[in-house]
């Protein structure tokens, strides 16, 4: 079975995309190297804590600097929030889950 890379998200903040080479846009590089190496729900939860941190709109900008949905990193805040009781595991098995965009395109 043939393992699924996955690629660093670049973040199209306007900081990152106007200073490239920004102490701001290593940052968003640094987190995004680090979901990289994470599974789904540690992923969920890293950026949870992170939008946590950021307050009012942390979850919008979080959003726009991993790529991830904001229902993900909402879901991520309340799993934080209530990390006291028992909640399913959200991880998918390797292969579960939507089809990538760009390969649904190239299958026309």
């Amino acid at each position: 079975m043939k393992k699924k890379t996955m690629q660093i998200h670049r973040c199209t903040c306007k900081s990152c995309t106007e200073h490239p080479y920004g102490t701001i846009a290593q940052q968003h590089q640094a987190i995004n190297r680090v979901l990289m190496e994470l599974n789904e729900k540690n992923r969920r939860r890293f950026v949870g804590v992170l939008a946590n941190e950021q307050g009012r709109g942390g979850t919008s900008q979080l959003a726009e600097i991993t790529g991830l949905s904001r229902t993900t990193i909402v879901r991520g805040r309340k799993e934080i929030e209530h990390s006291n009781k028992k909640l399913p595991s959200g991880i998918r098995r390797a292969g579960a889950g939507r089809l990538l965009v760009e390969k649904n395109n190239l299958e026309f």
